[in-house]
């Protein structure tokens, strides 16, 4: 997983402003007693502390890997 879809997931998931407040201020004590941003910048994989927060955040398993999106189209031009 990459940061941007792991910021991507928490918007989703908690909407934008709450998910910076989320990351900033929600301690994780499976990951040290750290919070999302302070593991993030420790090098903690995205995906561990997205499915972290998951658990702590109680988080619906059907929920955890973000919104169907619709499929991007392709050019066909470019074939």
């Amino acid at each position: 997983m990459r940061l941007s879809e792991f910021w991507a997931l928490m918007n989703d998931e908690f909407g934008e402003a709450y998910a910076g407040t989320l990351a900033r201020d929600h301690v994780l004590s499976v990951l040290g007693e750290r919070t999302v941003n302070e593991a993030l910048e420790a090098g903690e994989h995205p995906r561990l502390v997205w499915l972290a927060l998951c658990e702590d955040m109680e988080v619906p398993l059907e929920r955890r890997l973000g919104k169907d999106r619709p499929a991007k189209p392709t050019d066909e031009r470019r074939l």
